[in-house]
């Protein structure tokens, strides 16, 4: 097996999970929000700033892994 069929196989893999973790991790960030704003709903514009801060962070993980995919990707047919 080359190269290149390896990472026909890997690529779509590694960002699958990369997707399956984000949506994991934003799951649980914005469930903790909701449940912290449920508690102290006078703290509520902290919580967000600090969720929406966390999600993009997040966020960041998946479209890294996006944006590899993409440069090994003209790899594969060459």
């Amino acid at each position: 097996m080359d190269y290149q069929a390896m990472l026909s196989l890997g690529l779509p893999i590694g960002v699958g999970l990369a997707a399956i973790g984000s949506g994991i991790g934003l799951g649980g960030a914005v469930g903790s929000a909701c449940e912290a704003i449920g508690r102290q709903p006078e703290a509520s514009g902290k919580i967000m700033q600090a969720m929406i801060i966390g999600a993009g962070l997040i966020e960041a993980l998946t479209i890294y892994a996006l944006v590899v995919f993409f440069m090994l990707y003209g790899k594969i047919g060459s």
